[in-house]
């Protein structure tokens, strides 16, 4: 009973007892959604990870035995340690510490508004701070170049100018929180290219989901010529290395996801979603 309490404890949730006829219906349509003949999803979904943790919650709380907690247990551990590479790493985003842009910052109750909620202004403050992280981040892994990198956020010479913003905001995130906040190019980039987009996600790390996504269209403008130019080849290099990495990142948390979906659905049929299973009332 200390084990089952134990990953209880770690699913984040708290857990009721449901029918087992119940859990049947919840099961077929499960299912029969995964049916679809859409095509597949781009990343495992902001809510995965609650549902995976409300799923093996439903099978401890109906009732498993010593070795099937000890499973459901090292899932539980594994989405704990790394639930942002398999939330955001599934899409692309890359949260190696050598890579991400804004890491557990925390949120300042001077930034929530008479609402009692992060203002929506600070959204794009949190990007454009992540963004210059970001650039920071790739400067570092090209030493070479680092002094280009360096400028441009500064009106001297190739530099970064913002021409469009948009945001889509998920949910109030309030104080107390922290945030990360991550970047990543939205295309593949070309030699040609005189302007970047870049995908950001603002992740509340108390939610352990996304608190807003915002997409950043970027001009490449040189100004001592005052012109928008293609991209400067130590630029294009680097933006090519980290979208290989980009789609090598989502590949790999996607193959981690469904591996960790398929032990999970191995414990529903194990448990509770099985012909003859009997709830386990306690003593």
């Amino acid at each position: 009973m200390r084990a089952v309490r134990k990953a209880i404890d770690l699913s984040g949730h708290g857990l009721r007892s449901t029918s087992q006829s119940s859990l049947r219906s919840l099961a077929v349509q499960r299912n029969r959604s995964t049916k679809s003949t859409a095509p597949p999803p781009d990343s495992l979904g902001p809510r995965w990870l609650s549902e995976i943790k409300q799923r093996i919650g439903t099978c401890l709380t109906f009732g498993a035995t010593e070795e099937q907690t000890h499973r459901a247990g090292l899932i539980l551990s594994e989405v704990a340690r790394n639930w942002r590479e398999l939330v955001v790493g599934s899409e692309g985003f890359l949260t190696d510490p050598t890579r991400r842009g804004i890491h557990r910052r925390g949120v300042i109750w001077g930034e929530m508004d008479s609402m009692g909620h992060v203002n929506n202004v600070m959204y794009n403050r949190y990007a454009e701070s992540g963004r210059i992280e970001w650039a920071q981040k790739l400067a570092q892994l090209d030493p070479e170049n680092k002094k280009a990198w360096s400028t441009l956020f500064a009106p001297t010479e190739a530099g970064f100018i913002l021409r469009t913003i948009t945001t889509e905001f998920k949910f109030p995130m309030r104080w107390p929180d922290h945030i990360s906040i991550y970047h990543k190019l939205h295309n593949e980039p070309t030699p040609d290219d005189a302007a970047i987009v870049l995908d950001v996600v603002v992740m509340s790390e108390l939610h352990q989901r996304p608190a807003a996504r915002l997409s950043e269209d970027i001009l490449i403008y040189d100004y001592t010529r005052a012109k928008k130019i293609a991209l400067p080849k130590f630029m294009y290099s680097m933006f090519l290395e980290t979208w290989k990495l980009q789609e090598e990142a989502r590949r790999v948390n996607m193959e981690k996801g469904a591996r960790i979906g398929e032990e999970v659905r191995r414990l529903e049929v194990e448990t509770w979603d099985r012909e003859g299973a009997v709830e386990d009332m306690g003593s």
